[in-house]
């Protein structure tokens, strides 16, 4: 099994993993109106990846962790051979959300597994909620989770 970890503000803990979030917004794997739920390697690199996206750090709101597990059988990883040179940059080349979005719509895996611009050597995946095996995923509970306000300084 693996494990992997999300973090999210407080508030939005009930719908986690539904993927409402990342249906509003593009991000650098999927364009607007995907369902996604991306998710970390590791608790460590869930929270670089949001000291990553925080703008503000003064308006940061209560945060909370919560681990999901799932089965190696589940997940597509990327050839990451095949991505392009800048996939790493900010922003990210649009070929990525075409890869992340062409994932999703196929659901042909319920997770994808895609390095990190942060450390490429560790991965996130990305949950497809709208794939049938997503139902075999186990989400733990929600976990208080505070930010050392350290790593904004």
């Amino acid at each position: 099994m693996i494990t992997a970890w999300r973090l999210v503000d407080v508030r939005y803990a009930g719908d986690a993993f539904n993927g409402e979030g990342a249906y509003r917004t593009k991000g650098r794997w999927h364009s607007a109106g995907t369902r996604i739920v991306y998710t970390a390697q590791n608790a460590s690199l869930a929270t670089l990846e949001l000291v990553a996206r925080t703008r503000r750090p003064q308006l940061l709101p209560e945060y909370t962790l919560i681990s999901c597990h799932f089965h190696e059988t589940l997940v597509e990883e990327v050839d990451q051979s095949r991505l392009p040179a800048d996939w790493y940059d900010s922003p990210p080349p649009p070929e990525l959300q075409q890869i992340g979005t062409a994932w999703a719509r196929a659901r042909s895996f319920a997770i994808l597994a895609v390095p990190s611009a942060i450390v490429p050597s560790e991965l996130n995946y990305l949950l497809n909620p709208e794939h049938p095996d997503f139902r075999s995923v186990e989400i733990g509970l929600p976990r208080p989770f505070r930010l050392d306000f350290r790593l904004l300084t």
